[in-house]
Parts: C-alpha cells; sequence; structure tokens
C-alpha cells in the first residue's frame, strides 16, 4: 500500500488520519511537534495494525526542520506515496486585534509549509509517475471569515492548480474542505461553540473516510457531508458582497454589536 507522511499527527484529524491509513495497510510516516504523543500514537499503530511507523519530530513554522520534512518527501530510496498536510490551528481573535506573531505563526505552518512540503512530494512523486498530495483546508476557504479564510483560500487554490499540473504525470492532489469537526482543534483555539447546532457538526472518523475516499477517486476538491456540500455550493454561486455583509454581521453578533436600525 505504500508510506503515507501526516502532519499534525499527534491528535485530531491527523491523528485519525494516521490511524485509518494504517488500517488500510499504509506505513505512515507521522510529523508534529509532541515527541511524547507521536511515540504514543506510533506504538499504538504498530500494535493494532502491524505497519511501519516512523516519527519525525518538527516544528513547521521552524524553517530548518520544516525543510527537514521536506527532504523526508523527497528521499529517492524512501519513496513517500501520500502526503497529508494536515498540521494547522485557529484563533477566536479578529487579525487587527490579534497578536501580529500568531497571524504569522499560521501563515508559517498553513500556507508555507503546504507550500513547501507539496513541492517537495509532488517534484518526487512526478519523476516516479505516482502518488497523491490531501491537503486539509475547509469550508472556510470558499467564505470571508478573517484571516483563516483567507490562508484556507491558498490552501484550496493551490491544490487546484497542482492537480492540474501534475495530472498529466500520474499524479493526483485533493483539497478536503471539511466544516465543524469535533477535535481538539476549537477547545486549543478558546472557541466558545455550545451555541453551534448539532447538525453541523461533523466526526472526525467520517471526515478523514470520505478524504480518503475521494483521493482514491481522484477527486480535486472533496466536501464531506451533504450539509457542507450544499453549503459550497451556495458560497460558490452568492455575489461575494453578500458573504461579506454575512460574515460583518455574524462578527457584530459575536461581540454584541447592535445592527443599525
Amino acid at each position: 500500500m505504500g508510506t503515507a507522511l501526516v502532519t499534525g499527527a499527534s491528535s485530531g484529524l491527523g491523528l485519525e488520519f494516521a490511524r485509518q491509513l494504517a488500517g488500510r495497510g499504509h506505513d505512515v510516516v507521522l510529523v508534529a511537534r509532541d515527541q511524547a504523543r507521536l511515540e504514543a500514537a506510533a506504538e499504538d499503530l504498530r500494535t493494532q495494525h502491524g505497519v511501519g511507523v516512523e516519527v519525525l519530530v518538527a516544528d513547521l513554522a521552524h524553517r530548518e526542520q520544516l525543510h527537514r520534512v521536506a527532504a523526508r518527501l523527497a528521499d529517492p530510496d524512501r519513496p513517500v506515496d501520500l502526503l497529508v498536510n494536515n498540521a494547522g490551528f485557529g484563533s477566536r481573535r479578529g487579525f487587527v486585534r490579534g497578536d501580529l506573531a500568531e497571524e504569522e505563526r499560521a501563515v508559517d505552518v498553513m500556507v508555507r509549509a503546504v507550500m513547501v512540503l507539496s513541492h517537495a512530494a509532488g517534484g518526487a512523486m512526478r519523476a516516479r509517475r505516482r502518488g497523491a498530495i490531501l491537503n486539509v483546508s475547509s469550508v472556510a476557504s470558499f467564505a470571508v471569515m478573517g484571516h483563516y479564510s483567507a490562508i484556507k483560500s491558498y490552501v484550496t487554490v493551490l491544490s487546484e492548480a497542482l492537480a492540474t499540473e501534475l495530472a498529466p504525470h500520474g499524479v493526483t492532489v485533493t483539497a478536503v474542505c471539511p466544516g465543524f469537526v469535533r477535535t481538539e482543534f476549537h477547545q486549543r483555539a478558546q472557541m466558545n461553540m455550545s451555541r453551534l447546532p448539532d447538525a453541523l457538526w461533523l466526526e472526525a472518523p467520517d471526515v478523514v473516510r470520505a478524504a480518503l475516499d475521494d483521493v482514491a477517486r481522484g477527486r480535486v476538491v472533496s466536501v464531506p457531508s451533504l450539509t457542507y456540500k450544499g453549503v459550497v455550493g451556495v458560497l460558490r454561486v452568492v455575489p461575494r458582497v453578500l458573504t461579506r455583509r454575512v460574515a460583518g454581521a455574524l462578527a457584530d453578533r459575536r461581540r454584541g454589536v447592535r445592527p443599525p436600525a
């Protein structure tokens, strides 16, 4: 089944990707900052699935460590057949009110790292004429919801562009765009999600299963669940000015600002 490399593999969607890939017979390379959690996950995967597991501790915002991961992807003697660019985080603050250093780190992890690792993997896979890249984006990439939307828009568009470039060489690229998923993501960002309707929550195993199935189909944009397929369908056709107004109204509601009379 080959080898898959998963970033952000110590928790959330990344860990679920590692579990399901191991369950499908892939050897896996786990990448994250937390060595203890990675080692625990690696031992569990070896025990449960009998696959080869490699741990690669790296902070993707650190350029030297990022390039170490890129070198692993480019290694012709240890080919990686599937790259899952999953590492990322959210922020509960608006762009201007937030810490600029945090926003810069977000770009490093969710833009620059995706670019560097996709370049390394895409080049190696193109030479072998096989392989797949799966970039974890978001439904937010189709909306106007602050800096996170801008970041994920880059991920979705880059994935679509790479899919076109690499298709003639036997390499597929998929952007998975889930909505709200029950993981540690929102808790780590200190977001209060208690008012979100249950109907809008997705379960991590379902999202990962749908994403991997779409990779196997060669689908370029994967949107798990009928609910979010509908949301994305609307966002693709609604005038941008309207999505901006809706985003502004939601932001005002969160801040307790009353709409104009």
